[in-house]
């Protein structure tokens, strides 16, 4: 770092935010996201009725029916499509696909970290043959390609450490009995898509649905239950109780888990979805990202130290926005600043290692807060300038 650079990121850490520009809200994080008031005011109230009582008893099991009907409702799933949950996050869905649903060989679109940790448990998978590994540099976006010796393809609708978003529709050329699994964790809820081209469409509550960690859920479609129920009961095939897709099928179809879950995090879920679908459901949550993401994107338009990480605008997710930050300026002296007026969580990923803001617009997020850390943004970058 030269002289001026550290003089300006002196100069930032110390710089004084106005009030008058801050956002309403200041969590701008890529998951766990912001929880709206109205969520924390439900648990509350259920805090006597439900909270505390059993997963097998109605209280709990009328809110996980709760959170199925409105997934079915909000997806409009086709015909035959199930909506199936249980304990753990998307890693613990990876496992299951790996026990329940990839038969033989898979192919995986590999496109940042968590795309590459679904590729790694079924490489080291030592019932299954080697996965087909279609790879791109992070911020680049690998396209599925139709092949007659897998038979189950794997890709993120959302790549949550880079900001890329893939197409959900099945490989052109591919078989009826070659399954699509798309992991939907930062952007299921948030963005348009036709379940039918999918299998299994698998997400954790923490991002779009402004919950908490402790679930997964996916939508299923009858190709991919006929292969879980066939592969439960195959002879060469031991699949661990807790990672048994079918097990998850049996009692989601009773509005409960296999252990207890996370009730709370179910609470929130539910009445996530349901304020989605008053507001005009996902047609409406689809509208509100692009237009968010899209305030973020222009703004970087404008600015000449922004660069979109992201150089294909049409790869460009419309929940985690990830901006590069002229070598001149220290982002992590940005991100600091603004974590000290409450504004957080727009840290780059970790491992990408990159001098970058990403900054998530779930549904959550509304344009007024949007509007705001803009409008920091440009205070902390303009008024350090000179420094």
């Amino acid at each position: 770092m030269t002289a001026a650079s550290s003089a300006r990121s002196d100069a930032v850490r110390a710089l004084t935010i106005p009030q008058e520009l801050l956002p309403g809200d200041g969590r701008f994080g890529s998951g766990p996201s912001r929880i709206r008031g109205q969520q924390m005011e439900a648990l509350q109230a259920a805090s006597r009725t439900v909270m505390g009582t059993s997963h097998r008893q109605a209280p709990v099991k009328d809110v996980v029916a709760r959170v199925r009907a409105g997934i079915a409702e909000l997806f409009s799933l086709p015909e035959g499509y199930e909506v199936v949950l249980g304990n753990g996050g998307s890693t613990a869905f990876w496992d299951m696909a790996v026990f329940g649903l990839i038969e033989r060989r898979s192919q995986h679109l590999v496109l940042g970290e968590f795309s590459q940790k679904f590729a790694s448990e079924a490489k080291a998978a030592p019932h299954l043959e080697e996965p087909e590994i279609l790879r791109s540099e992070p911020g680049g976006l690998p396209v599925a390609s139709a092949n007659p010796d897998v038979d189950a393809y794997a890709w993120p609708h959302n790549e949550t450490s880079t900001g890329v978003m893939v197409p959900v529709q099945r490989p052109a050329g591919a078989s009826q009995d070659q399954l699509v699994l798309v992991d939907a964790t930062s952007v299921a809820g948030a963005a348009a898509v036709d379940l039918s081209q999918t299998d299994a469409y698998y997400f954790a509550p923490q991002k779009a649905f402004a919950s908490d960690g402790g679930l997964w859920l996916s939508v299923l479609s009858p190709a991919a239950i006929e292969r879980a129920e066939r592969l439960a009961i195959a002879k060469d095939r031991w699949i661990p109780a807790f990672l048994s897709l079918t097990s998850a099928l049996e009692n989601s179809r009773k509005d409960q888990t296999l252990n207890t879950p996370a009730v709370a995090t179910l609470v929130l879920l539910a009445e996530q979805i349901e304020w989605m679908l008053d507001q005009g459901g996902l047609a409406w949550a689809d509208a509100r990202t692009r237009t968010t993401s899209g305030m973020l994107q222009d703004w970087a338009a404008r600015r000449s130290e922004i660069t979109p990480f992201v150089s294909e605008p049409s790869a460009r997710s419309q929940v985690v926005t990830t901006l590069d930050v002229d070598e001149a300026i220290d982002a992590t002296a940005i991100t600091s600043v603004l974590r000290a007026h409450g504004v957080v969580d727009i840290e780059p990923y970790r491992k990408l290692g990159r001098n970058q803001l990403r900054i998530a617009t779930f549904p959550a997020v509304g344009e007024d807060d949007v509007a705001s850390l803009i409008a920091v943004l440009d205070h902390v970058l303009d008024t350090t300038s000179d420094a």
